[in-house]
């Protein structure tokens, strides 16, 4: 097996260029899915019931198809069915964040439920109203136990922010894919695409370790 690293490394600096691209996507999208997925939570969790059926018929679709599917719907279907002329940029973040939304939600509702029912009952017999009790009180504490699970999710969402070059997105594995088709070699730009991956993958996964005992000390 002979490797020629020695093409590919001038184009080496275009390639990182791609991990501001690839970190935004994940950022952005990490955000807006964790608010839109506590909305669904307590969606829920809700006595009314359009809302419980809502979120649960929602959640049952996007995690029922696949993320290559709603990316291509949203990137395709918008222009058609309303004549806006989506950017990539939008199509990858509403996406992103439509799909991370479901997950997130399920793991928020499962955090809530994991704090004792005996809190929030002592916080509405102090005068708490339910909606400050909930972001206080409970929403904090359901945070702190599911923060395994959302380091998960985001991670989950580093990986598949790459579908954003199947549209055309100058995320890492585009701007590999690219490097690859001009040098005649795709052994080697994919090689460091992954090893940018992994790097990012193991930051994430360190400063998530770093926050939870932080977390655990407090």
């Amino acid at each position: 097996m002979l490797l020629d690293f020695e093409r590919v490394w001038p184009s080496v600096p275009y390639i990182l260029e791609g991990v501001q691209v690839t970190l935004a996507y994940t950022g952005v999208s990490l955000f807006l899915g964790f608010l839109w997925g506590t909305c669904l939570a307590l969606f829920k969790i809700s006595h009314i019931k359009v809302l419980k059926w809502f979120s649960s018929f929602y959640t049952s679709v996007f995690r029922g198809t696949p993320l290559l599917l709603q990316l291509m719907l949203i990137y395709h279907a918008i222009p058609q069915l309303t004549g806006y002329t989506i950017s990539v940029w939008e199509a990858g973040i509403l996406t992103f964040t439509l799909n991370s939304g479901a997950y997130i939600s399920e793991h928020i509702r499962g955090g809530i439920n994991a704090v004792d029912k005996g809190q929030m009952e002592a916080a509405l017999s102090l005068g708490i109203s339910y909606p400050f009790a909930m972001k206080d009180i409970i929403l904090p504490q359901a945070i702190r136990i599911i923060l395994p699970s959302l380091v998960s999710e985001s991670i989950d969402l580093l990986k598949e922010s790459t579908l954003i070059s199947v549209i055309g997105g100058a995320d890492i594995l585009r701007r590999a894919n690219i490097v690859a088709s001009e040098k005649y070699l795709y052994f080697e730009p994919l090689l460091i695409a992954g090893g940018l991956y992994y790097v990012l993958v193991m930051i994430l996964t360190l400063g998530a370790r770093i926050l939870e005992k932080k977390l655990k000390t407090s």
